[in-house]
């Protein structure tokens, strides 16, 4: 994508109603106004809150939203240029239930009070195979604490990967920690127990993963 089309991305989400950009400052000194509000003062609806985690275009969050409306669900990327396809794909179909935030997945504890969120779904994030590179997988113990601090106590977290080493290093990490795992599968294409969310929403990239004959994975649990 040329910086043009970027631009050009970045000021139309800064018009959609959709959108919610804080700034770290305003996230990380207590001063973001939607904490502990996103019910009332930006879904305007007392319905349970989604969370989509590097939600990238933001067709599983709009997927999602069309499948249940009596959820909300909000997809957060740093992106704001990829995640302008979804919002504007929600505002063109009239979805109320949709939104998105830009900013980093790792001051997620601080853009939602204690208990705000009922489920978190984590649709194909980097693996971050590399050793150094633990600290930003998006299913290492830091994170499990601030997912944990925003979900409701049975609050769900969701992991839906094309990498059989994330999938085997969260599965491994669960066991090791004593989380709860509700539901684990090594290809959910052949599994008729996979639950319609699981295989009824397609992203653009799972739809490459399955061209290319990789499996895709999927774990349910609660962090205790």
């Amino acid at each position: 994508m040329g910086s043009k089309n970027k631009l050009k991305r970045f000021r139309e989400n800064e018009t959609f109603s959709n959108v919610i950009q804080p700034t770290r400052e305003e996230l990380v000194d207590g001063s973001f106004p939607l904490k502990g509000k996103w019910k009332t003062d930006f879904f305007k609806n007392n319905k349970p809150i989604v969370l989509e985690l590097g939600c990238g275009k933001g067709e599983y969050s709009v997927g999602l939203a069309r499948t249940y409306p009596d959820k909300n669900f909000l997809g957060i990327d740093i992106k704001g240029a990829r995640f302008w396809r979804g919002a504007k794909t929600a505002l063109e179909e009239n979805l109320d239930n949709v939104g998105f935030m830009r900013t980093q997945i790792e001051l997620v504890d601080h853009a939602f009070a204690k208990a705000e969120i009922a489920e978190i779904w984590i649709t194909f994030p980097d693996p971050q195979i590399k050793y150094k590179r633990t600290k930003h997988r998006m299913t290492n113990t830091e994170f499990l604490q601030k997912y944990k601090h925003i979900l409701e106590p049975e609050g769900t977290v969701n992991l839906k990967t094309d990498s059989e080493f994330m999938h085997g290093y969260t599965l491994g990490l669960l066991h090791g920690e004593g989380h709860e795992i509700l539901h684990a599968n090594h290809n959910v294409y052949k599994n008729e127990y996979s639950p319609k969310e699981v295989v009824g929403i397609q992203t653009f990239y799972e739809k490459q993963y399955l061209e290319q004959g990789k499996p895709i994975t999927y774990i349910k649990f609660r962090v205790q």
